[in-house]
């Protein structure tokens, strides 16, 4: 299709890696809806896109976490005039230790990762499947390949998610529409400040962007951003338990 007016919804737009992303697709003339929890905040991104070229940049003030994901995607749509692409990009990082601890907040890790990722997929597929047409993008995290004592909660969701948008992409593929989980390694953005050791397997938020937006148009159902986390998680996957749990990792 002509990428010239491309309807894309993104969930968890004011995140530094859908931010990026949604710079990309705004040069090329897409009509974007802006979905998260601060308006302010993505008034600033839709003016910024808007500059870029976007013919449209609709600010969607909602908590993706909690709210009815068909009802209001639906509404997306409408106002949209279609849709071509959803991107699924909310998500909370948590902490290990002190989910270890805390029943409640493990629950609401599960709800935002997880819960409420599944009624939005859910949803984005029924209306790809009915137009035969379109492409879900999910992010995921190499944290769900294989579980590791320092984030498998997390871990746990990404992982979880990326079997559902598996089985939504078999479920598509027959149809013309798609599905794909994208899974970054280390990027370097807001939610991994906390971080302070950062080597060469560090990349930016519009590498993985780039990542995104070619997953847009063809690929998947699993893609990783960058490329080189492919094999890095062939081997960890494979090691056997002897050796990995060695590992501090």
């Amino acid at each position: 299709m002509n990428k010239q007016g491309e309807r894309i919804v993104i969930l968890g737009a004011a995140s530094a890696i859908a931010e990026a992303s949604a710079r990309r697709w705004a040069q090329r003339g897409a009509r974007l809806a802006l979905v998260g929890r601060d308006a302010a905040r993505l008034e600033e991104v839709a003016a910024d896109l808007r500059s870029r070229g976007a013919a449209e940049a609709i600010v969607w003030p909602l908590d993706c976490a909690s709210a009815d994901a068909g009802f209001e995607l639906g509404k997306m749509v409408e106002k949209l005039g279609g849709l071509q692409i959803l991107l699924l990009a909310y998500g909370v990082l948590g902490d290990q230790a002190e989910l270890e601890r805390d029943p409640a907040a493990v629950a609401q890790l599960v709800q935002t990762n997880f819960t409420s990722a599944v009624a939005w997929c859910l949803a984005a597929a029924a209306i790809l499947e009915k137009q035969r047409s379109g492409a879900l993008l999910v992010i995921g995290s190499v944290a769900g390949d294989r579980g590791r004592r320092s984030n498998f909660i997390y871990g746990a969701t990404k992982g979880g998610l990326a079997r559902l948008v598996e089985g939504i992409a078999h479920r598509l593929a027959p149809l013309g529409a798609r599905a794909v989980v994208i899974k970054p390694g280390f990027v370097d953005t807001p939610m991994t400040a906390a971080f302070t050791k950062k080597g060469l397997l560090w990349v930016g938020p519009e590498q993985v962007a780039a990542t995104i937006v070619a997953a847009g148009e063809k690929g998947g159902p699993v893609v990783y951003a960058p490329w080189f986390w492919r094999p890095i998680m062939l081997i960890i996957r494979h090691l056997p338990d002897f050796v990995f749990n060695k590992l501090n990792i």
